[in-house]
């Protein structure tokens, strides 16, 4: 807890109006938020990489995001950073009765249906004036196919899902043909609009085959750096240039990158 307060400390003296930080003291909530996003990623990257001293640094780097909120937050007189441990405190005790209370639950999928029920529970009561919508609380800020998964999971909830993965193959060709379409009448808007449908069908198509989309693309992300990275060794390798080789040796690389 000292360590804590000591770095509580250290985010004052950064934010202190005459002798902190420039760069800190004009900083806001807003500002913040692609850093935050930043080091959400790099976590996740040091895990992907099994650097655990690399995490531990970067955890801290995600740390300090919320401590800076939290400084932010309580020069504005809305809330502290005891406030945001209190209140994961106290959700967290609430959201696990197996544990904390004398619920009883048979088995994960049990535990999984409650929780969901608890958060629903909280998403109604934030909503005074109107009924709230069953997509409420899907963070804007989040990216663009982990919402999508998000979105469709809450849809699906409530009814709104295909009964089986078959339909959603064949709703993958159907946003193929439209976006060729789209091509063929050279409509630029069109294209854009298709192109995200097929992004949207395929998340869906992932999410029946219980895939995290955002975690299947990011491994493809780390796949073609690696097969990339062959191709561009071996070309260097030959005294050449990527951008002088025809198009069937790079391919005939490509191949040799994926044997290997």
């Amino acid at each position: 807890m000292e360590n804590i307060q000591h770095l509580l400390d250290i985010m004052t003296a950064l934010r202190h109006p005459q002798t902190g930080c420039p760069w800190d003291t004009k900083q806001t909530f807003k500002t913040i938020v692609p850093y935050t996003l930043e080091e959400a990623y790099e976590v996740a990257d040091s895990i992907e990489r099994g650097d655990m001293r690399e995490l531990k640094s970067e955890l801290g780097d995600l740390l300090f995001q919320v401590v800076f909120y939290a400084q932010m937050a309580k020069e504005q007189g809305l809330f502290e950073f005891a406030d945001v441990v209190d209140g994961i405190n106290e959700k967290l005790t609430r959201r696990h009765p197996h544990v904390f209370a004398d619920a009883k639950f048979d088995n994960e999928q049990a535990v999984h249906d409650n929780w969901e029920k608890t958060k629903a529970a909280e998403r109604d009561q934030k909503s005074v004036a109107k009924k709230a919508s069953s997509l409420d609380g899907v963070a804007k800020s989040l990216p663009a196919l982990k919402r999508a998964q998000k979105l469709q999971k809450r849809a699906a909830r409530v009814g709104f899902d295909w009964p089986a993965v078959e339909p959603v193959l064949d709703k993958l060709d159907e946003e193929i043909s439209e976006l060729r379409e789209a091509m063929h009448a050279g409509d630029k808007a069109a294209q854009q609009e298709e192109v995200g449908d097929l992004l949207f069908t395929c998340v869906n198509l992932a999410r029946h085959l219980d895939v995290d989309s955002e975690e299947a693309l990011r491994h493809c992300n780390h796949k073609f750096e690696k097969r990339f990275g062959y191709i561009e060794q071996c070309v260097q390798q030959q005294g050449r240039e990527m951008q002088h080789c025809t198009s069937d040796e790079l391919e005939a690389l490509w191949q040799e990158a994926k044997k290997n």
